[in-house]
């Protein structure tokens, strides 16, 4: 079993599909009010599953929801 729940994962997608210029992970977890250790697991399982991905600006680092083609999300 996943260490994140669903229920925190799809808070943290519904946060970025929202977001289209993309969040630090910072922004996501002041949005999502989740500790930091939870949001960067389930950002690994979303690059991981290629529905993210991540733009380096200088030291910080923007998660922008990736859509796909064929999908309807």
């Amino acid at each position: 079993m996943d260490k994140i729940g669903d229920k925190a994962l799809n808070k943290i997608v519904s946060i970025l599909k929202n977001n289209s210029d993309g969040l630090t992970i910072t922004d996501i977890v002041e949005k999502a009010n989740l500790n930091r250790s939870s949001v960067r697991t389930a950002l690994a399982k979303l690059e991981g599953a290629n529905k993210i991905s991540i733009r380096k600006i200088g030291m910080a680092k923007v998660y922008i929801w990736t859509k796909k083609g064929g999908e309807n999300e």
